[in-house]
């Protein structure tokens, strides 16, 4: 068990510092005037030059990525450049996080709960209507693309319901359609495979013996079924944590969330690099994170998993 999470670890770090290197060098690849923003047809060449020298953007690439990975580990996630030139971006991220925390762990919540349940009703309900319309549902979220579906709750339901169409700090009902189409996808998997998992278990053996015995189907379900079935969720968790990841910064854009979501995408067009490299290095941690932690809760749930001696894998 030791074995399995020192290799997990290992891997999560390698996995961190890959993905950061190739956004590094890939933004490094970039025209350089776009490191000066506006400012680029107001300075002369010397100027110019004056600015991209102090940036180190001259520098060979390994250098430019060793100045990088000594920043990142002091802790400093450097400057601004062009988004608001000179302010730390740990200062800008400050007022960003809470709002995309908070969205995305109440959108995990939610799909995770509502997912769980409605495996659960869907297996218990094998060919009737509740299973069918259950059906509909999984398919549809799998077949449309996200961001269709994203502008569809947008749009009609702002209109139904009478929902505010984007996002307002001071008013929580404005809350309501980010998280809802967060959680959408996510609640789709989770349904799906909990209904694989509760189909397979009731199929087995002991299921039967247990009914034979007099045993109740709900009782069986709740003392056996469930748990036998919920064990192998675990692993969906990581997957779930990316997704709602991914979808964050199209919804945080489309509801106008002032969130980490919307900040990525500006900085991208701004061709802010030093904020870009912040913002993919905090999703990237999260997300690796969440891919180790999952692993690790497999191995403690499940004992049959372990590191593989001769293989040196799982």
């Amino acid at each position: 068990m030791i074995k399995y999470i020192f290799f997990k670890i290992l891997q999560s770090i390698f996995t961190l510092f890959l993905v950061i290197t190739i956004v590094f060098v890939l933004m490094r690849s970039m025209p350089v005037e776009g490191y000066l923003g506006e400012d680029y047809d107001k300075l002369d060449q010397v100027q110019k030059e004056v600015i991209i020298e102090s940036l180190g953007l001259r520098d060979p690439i390994h250098v430019q990525l060793k100045k990088f990975y000594n920043r990142i580990i002091a802790g400093d996630l450097g400057v601004s450049i062009t988004y608001r030139p000179g302010v730390p971006v740990a200062d800008i991220l400050k007022s960003k996080i809470p709002y995309s925390l908070g969205i995305g762990l109440t959108s995990l919540a939610i799909s995770f709960v509502s997912g769980i349940n409605l495996g659960i009703i869907m297996a218990e309900n094998s060919g009737k209507i509740l299973n069918k319309l259950g059906n509909i549902y999984i398919v549809a979220t799998n077949a449309i693309p996200a961001a269709i579906y994203y502008i569809l709750l947008q749009f009609y339901l702002t209109d139904i319901f009478k929902l505010p169409m984007l996002f307002y700090a001071d008013r929580p009902i404005s809350w309501i359609l980010p998280i809802l189409s967060l959680s959408l996808g996510t609640t789709a998997s989770y349904a799906l495979w909990m209904k694989r998992y509760m189909a397979d278990e009731l199929n087995k053996d002991y299921v039967k013996l247990a009914i034979s015995k007099g045993m109740k189907m709900k009782d069986v379900i709740k003392k056996h079924v469930f748990i036998n079935a919920f064990v192998p969720m675990v692993q969906y968790l990581p997957a779930s944590i990316l997704f709602t990841i991914s979808g964050s910064i199209y919804v945080e854009s489309l509801y106008s969330i002032p969130g980490m979501g919307g900040l990525l995408v500006e900085a991208i067009q701004r061709q802010d690099t030093t904020l870009v490299e912040a913002i993919v290095l905090i999703y990237s941690f999260i997300g690796i994170m969440g891919m180790l932690f999952g692993d690790i809760f497999m191995a403690l749930l499940d004992p049959r998993i372990k590191f593989g001696k001769s293989e040196g894998r799982i």
